[in-house]
């Protein structure tokens, strides 16, 4: 199958703002596609090579893809770096090249779907000696065969930004559409596996019946699903009648997977961290009984048995060397409150029932504990409230509140599990450019341009942040700048939307100078957030909500 054909879709999507136009785009599109293809286009329609749930990443940076680009047309790494500043996005610069070249030029070969899905994927999997020219070598043979707009979405895609306001949402939506599935069994089936070009190649092959039939495998990480913020625990505990109540633990959520004898641990972002933290993989093995399993729980930093600092775990779990000092340095202990699988999927239970699964099959040790948990209704929302003093007292965040009567809905934010805190609700947000400072901080950027995404999953830009940072963190930060850099004007620097920042605020303001129409006072980072990724940064939506609030 020929990409142009993709790049044709491409197009026709950014034509278009309207969701369902969208749809109606890659509903014909995907009726058409073989069984060879459709898992590939489903991902490519998405911008990604890998589903969310693989541990491989494109990993290429802009530029790497700059000094392809100026080899393959011919051009100086400077002329590329000066039309990306005026343009603002690589793709666009890549066809615009193209576009310039002889009549003469001659195209080696038509490039099909998978030629260009597994080229992609190759250069995400060349790693050590002399990998960069490697690199920029299948780089080389993609765009010289590619018409101009066929190397704007080649480049978009290597970068993972394709920006067509297509999101997970649209694509499911789409695939029920193309092969006759009902709605909720495409999402159902979505939110196990996290990977729609599965989900698509069993729609097209087996129908609602198999796509009826995926569902947790140990081994393959599942999103989360994800806690609201609580009014107050008196209005929340009214609402909810009966309730779980628990520590809320300030620390990385984490999803332990057993399958045979290996043992990952996965966080929010499903990123595997095992080897960061190798000292949980034994506790975990003796906790449990030798089956197969998934279990989530909060990993904490600890020192003298108290939680310290959050910054700790974000040292460890992206550390690579010296992990054994690091282990004796930042201790870890693990706080389970849930079961997702144990001998077979578990998540259409009850939380009470998963809950008693979990205490039964559970061998507590020094490293491992059950989450402090009390039941509560309303004529007992005073243990609610000294479970959240205690839980405060010892340095906690404050307490989780859960429906017991819920099953487990991954990747879904709803009001069956709520959060309530001591400290003021903060925002998710992604880095999506910076100024550098001034003075003795000329080094640094000093200021951070960050966003939120709208309900297209377009970023939308909603403040400037620049305190609550030190040297260490501003050096660190200003090392990721540069490294997701995708041009810079001056003082500013623009960057791929790789960094989530948690900011705290005093007020939701309204503001027409950020794209969002909202900005906020006094914004402080409170941490950077490596256990998160843009698709769990807030939204518009939320920001409004707050505001009317």
């Amino acid at each position: 199958m020929k990409y142009k054909e993709l790049v044709d879709v491409y197009e026709a999507l950014s034509q278009t703002t309207k969701k369902l136009e969208k749809i109606a785009i890659l509903t014909d599109f995907f009726k058409n596609i073989d069984s060879e293809n459709i898992d590939k286009v489903v991902l490519m329609s998405l911008g990604l090579v890998y589903p969310k749930n693989s541990e491989e990443e494109q990993g290429i940076g802009d530029k790497i893809l700059m000094k392809a680009i100026s080899q393959i047309f011919g051009v100086s790494i400077s002329k590329v770096e000066d039309n990306v500043r005026e343009f603002g996005d690589i793709g666009q610069v890549a066809e615009k090249l193209s576009k310039e070249k002889t009549q003469q030029t001659f195209f080696s070969k038509e490039l099909t779907i998978k030629f260009v899905f597994n080229s992609i994927r190759k250069i995400a999997n060349i790693s050590g000696d002399k990998s960069q020219s490697r690199k920029i070598a299948i780089i080389s043979e993609l765009l010289s065969s590619a018409s101009g707009g066929e190397a704007k979405y080649i480049s978009k895609t290597i970068l993972e930004e394709l920006r067509l306001g297509v999101g997970e949402a649209i694509v499911r939506d789409a695939i029920s559409n193309a092969f006759g599935i009902d709605k909720e069994i495409t999402e159902r089936a979505a939110m196990l596996t996290n990977d729609l070009g599965l989900v698509a190649k069993f729609a097209k092959e087996k129908g609602e019946n198999g796509l009826k039939k995926l569902n947790l495998i140990p081994g393959r990480p599942v999103k989360p699903m994800l806690a609201q913020l609580s009014p107050g625990i008196d209005i929340s505990l009214k609402e909810m009648g009966n309730a779980i109540c628990e520590t809320k633990y300030d620390g990385i959520r984490i999803q332990i997977h057993k399958n045979g004898n290996e043992i990952n641990f996965f966080t929010r972002k499903l990123e595997n961290v095992t080897n960061a933290i190798p000292e949980m993989i034994e506790p975990i093995k003796n906790g449990f009984p030798n089956e197969d399993f998934i279990v989530e729980g909060e990993i904490i930093a600890t020192r003298d048995g108290k939680p310290i600092s959050f910054q700790y775990i974000l040292h460890r779990v992206r550390r690579k060397y010296n992990i054994d000092k690091a282990i004796k340095n930042v201790p870890l202990t693990l706080y389970l409150f849930d079961v997702l699988y144990y001998k077979t999927p578990l998540i259409d239970k009850s939380l009470k029932k998963r809950r008693e699964i979990l205490e039964r099959i559970i061998k507590l040790g020094d490293k491992i504990n059950l989450s402090t948990k009390i039941d509560v209704n309303v004529e007992t929302i005073y243990k609610a409230e000294e479970l959240f003093k205690d839980s405060i007292s010892k340095g906690h965040e404050g307490i989780m509140i859960k429906d017991p009567d819920e099953p487990y809905i991954p990747g879904i934010r709803g009001k069956k599990m709520l959060k309530f805190k001591a400290e003021p609700e903060t925002l998710d947000v992604v880095v999506v450019g910076g100024t550098y400072g001034l003075g003795r901080r000329s080094n640094f950027v000093g200021s951070y341009l960050v966003a939120l995404k709208d309900e297209d999953n377009k970023l939308k830009t909603v403040a400037h942040v620049a305190t609550g940072l030190d040297d260490e963190t501003l050096e660190h930060l200003t090392n990721l700048m540069e490294k997701y850099k995708k041009y810079d004007k001056g003082t500013k620097i623009f960057v791929e939307p790789k960094i989530i920042l948690e900011i705290a605020y005093s007020e939701v303001v309204k503001s027409p100078e950020y794209e969002t129409g909202y900005s906020l006072r006094f914004p402080v980072v409170k941490r950077i957030r490596i256990d998160k990724g843009v698709d769990d940064i807030n939204t518009v939506e939320s920001l409004k909500t707050m505001f009317k609030s």
